[in-house]
């Protein structure tokens, strides 16, 4: 439910916001049309991340897809006519779903994208943004931009290459011929592929585990993550070497340290 997050009352019912303890879930929903992201989803997703980035219950954000038909399966058709009908009005498109991928790859907290169905175009852009991928066995996966003509952008295809290296990532570019779950793993477009009926719970247990560790810890290694892949002249390696330093002086610290001694489950606040 949207009221989850009071301060979100304004965003698209096409997009649903729940906390459950420590996780922030994000589900995209228009099932009718396998998810397919609307210019009102896309502009809704910024603003329901800053709300969990600055909420300090959330240590983990879930993003998935309504149904059990797909996660996201691209862009919605049906505003193609009204929406990038003109070269302006696809650079007005474009800079608003760039708007919203830039904004899940710059979030400071863990995403995972559980996946189910078609994970197509745009969706699995979107999916890429997220730090793990856990997939069903049912999932499919493509880019079908050969098939339609459409260009695609150079941190569109970084983003992927990243991930699966140049040779996958042409491969999956060449042919834009859908991708099952396994196929995707061994590419390493995915993290993990479990039965589609196991697929929640194992993705909300694997994000408690990871929402038990210190957060402090978890920004430090996602931080120096991006600049890994960042161009080497736009590396902030002095923003990492501080996000390291800062572990050392939290509270988190201390306590990692005498739970180790004590033999028990630490208890970390993020500070």
């Amino acid at each position: 439910m949207n009221d989850a997050l009071p301060a979100l009352q304004g965003i698209t019912e096409r997009m649903i916001v729940r906390k459950e303890g420590p996780l922030g879930w994000i589900v995209f929903n228009q099932p009718p049309r396998h998810n397919a992201m609307s210019v009102d989803m896309w502009e809704s997703l910024p603003k329901i991340l800053d709300a969990y980035e600055a909420d300090p219950e959330i240590r983990v954000i879930i993003i998935t897809g309504a149904g059990d038909k797909a996660f996201v399966s691209g862009a919605d058709i049906s505003q193609f006519g009204e929406r990038r009908g003109t070269m302006e009005a696809v650079k007005e498109y474009n800079a608003i779903a760039d708007h919203a991928n830039d904004r899940l790859q710059a979030c400071g907290k863990p995403v995972i994208a559980m996946i189910r169905g078609f994970c197509i175009g745009g969706g699995l852009g979107i999916a890429l943004g997220a730090d793990i991928r856990i997939a069903a066995d049912d999932a499919q996966f493509s880019v079908p931009a050969a098939k339609l003509g459409l260009g695609y952008r150079f941190a569109g295809i970084k983003r992927l290459s990243d991930i699966v290296g140049p040779s996958f990532a042409a491969e999956i570019f060449y042919t834009a011929r859908r991708f099952n779950a396994k196929e995707a793993e061994t590419m390493g477009l995915v993290n993990r592929v479990v039965p589609a009926d196991q697929l929640e719970q194992y993705t909300r247990d694997y994000a408690m585990v990871i929402a038990g560790n210190a957060p402090v810890t978890i920004a430090s290694v996602k931080l120096i993550v991006k600049n890994i892949h960042a161009d080497p002249a736009e590396r902030d390696l002095d923003a990492c070497a501080k996000a390291v330093e800062f572990c050392y002086t939290t509270e988190d610290y201390k306590e990692g340290r005498t739970a180790f001694m004590e033999k028990r489950k630490p208890q970390f606040k993020g500070r």
